[in-house]
Parts: C-alpha cells; structure tokens; sequence
C-alpha cells in the first residue's frame, strides 16, 4: 500500500515538474502559435502554425524594423483623432487584471489574453509619415518589398479613417502595421505599441509543411 502511495506522489512530482518546466519554456523561450487573423495577409494566411521566439521579451531587446511580432491587443482598438495625444503616441491599455491568480492566468496561461500579429514598420525617435500611398520614415520613402504589387498605404483601415501619422515614436516602442494595408487594425488606429506589451517575434512556419521555413 505505501509503495502504491510513495509510486502515485513520484509521478504527481514528475508532472507537476513538466508542467512548470513547460510554462518556463513557453513564457520566457519560445511557443508555437496559430495565425487567426487576415491583416498580413499575404505574408501569412489563416490557420498557418508559427513558432514565436520570445527570447526577445526575457532580454527586454528592441525588435528591428521589418520583424513580424505578437503583441497584446490594446484595449482600445481604434482611437479618435480628438484623443489623440501626438506627444505620446501609444496604445492604451486599461484593462489590467486585478490579483496574482488572474495575473497569472491572462499572462502566463494566456487565457481569454487577445493578440496581434503584425509587421514592425519604425523604431524609437523615427519621425513616420504615411502619405502618397506609402510610408516615410524620417521623410524617406519605405521600401517594403513584402507587400503586394499595387498595395496603397493610407489612413484608412477598411472603411474608418485612422490618425496616428506624423509624429516621431516614443522610446521604447514600435510603430507596427500589418502586411494587408486594406484589412489590418494597426498602429495607424491605435498608436505605438510598447516593448512590454510584445510577446514574441515570428522565428518561422513550420505548417503547412510546403511552407516551412523563415518568413519575410
């Protein structure tokens, strides 16, 4: 009977420690993770499976521009020209959760936690400009090969008019735009998004299989 008892805890151990050891892993290294949204396309399209690095999160390092990244939604997706505070540019985030458990559970666990994908565009201290149907980082013309022919950039996302455009990006933040100009809720209508708030960077495809490999 002791023997039956002192097997069932080893094993209890035993999974309690692979438990830990897999949150560790997926929190602080890396985790794979499923496109659910069409704002890059064409670069990535639903239900493709993606492995995130978050090293990059653990070290606190700056992404670079054109890395394509996961972040926490704001909690306030499209912001009015009138709210806007063009002195500081970023994305609201009110909605804390309130206690070590829910913490815990919206952050580590990701449980109901919502999150975008899109493609870093400008860093701290760049003044951006969208204009002529492009983007301008510091009155230079961004040259975005990964866009499809005839892609037009401008103030619009579908059918609603956005804002957040001539104004220098704060430290510690990126101004991040998705692939699909026409169909993508972005820094154009919420403003920047802070390092804290990224959660990875998109290391590479690995389904569908035809398509594993880096993405650019």
């Amino acid at each position: 009977m002791k023997s039956n008892i002192r097997e069932i805890l080893e094993w209890l151990v035993c999974i309690i420690i692979a438990v830990v050891l897999a949150l560790l892993v997926r929190y602080f290294i890396g985790t794979p993770t499923i496109v659910q949204q069409t704002s890059m396309t064409p670069t990535l399209k639903e239900n493709e499976r993606l492995w995130l690095n978050r090293w990059g999160r653990t070290t606190k390092k700056m992404p670079e521009r054109g890395d394509i990244i996961t972040f926490e939604a704001p909690s306030t997706s499209r912001v009015l020209q009138q709210d806007i505070d063009y002195n500081n540019p970023v994305a609201k985030y009110e909605n804390e959760p309130e206690g070590l458990l829910k913490r815990f559970t919206y952050y580590v666990l990701e449980s109901s936690k919502r999150s975008y994908i899109k493609r870093v565009i400008a860093l701290p201290g760049e003044y951006v400009e969208i204009k002529d149907g492009a983007v301008y980082i510091n009155g230079e013309k961004l040259e975005e090969p990964y866009l499809q022919d005839g892609v037009v950039t401008d103030m619009k996302t579908g059918k609603e008019d956005t804002y957040f455009t001539n104004f220098t990006v704060p430290e510690n933040t990126v101004f991040a735009l998705g692939d699909n100009r026409t169909g993508s809720t972005d820094s154009r209508s919420f403003g920047c998004i802070p390092l804290e708030k990224i959660e990875g960077k998109v290391l590479f495809r690995f389904w569908p299989l035809s398509k594993f490999g880096g993405v650019e």
